[in-house]
């Protein structure tokens, strides 16, 4: 079984943002969680199932398509690495 640790320690180093989105139609509600690195670019992942990467997007404005497409809403706000590192 592979192992997401690596790309995970990648992502903490070098992530810029961090944004919840949320499937309210369902119940619990289904979270996944965008993180946007300097490059620009986004990589979604599911709290729920150990932090498993389920896709990465070039730009911020593909991976929130993506999202609007499967009904997901953004939680607002987000999290930016300057205000915790």
């Amino acid at each position: 079984m592979l192992s997401h640790e690596p790309a995970l320690a990648e992502q903490a180093r070098t992530w810029q943002f961090l944004e919840l989105w949320v499937d309210p139609v369902l119940f619990p509600p289904k979270i996944l969680m965008v993180v946007g690195d300097h490059d620009g670019f986004c990589r979604i992942f599911n709290p729920g199932a150990n932090y498993k990467l389920v896709v990465t997007h070039s730009n911020y404005e593909a991976a929130q398509e993506w999202l609007l497409e499967d009904e997901y809403e953004r939680v607002q706000g987000q999290l930016l690495a300057a205000e915790v590192l």
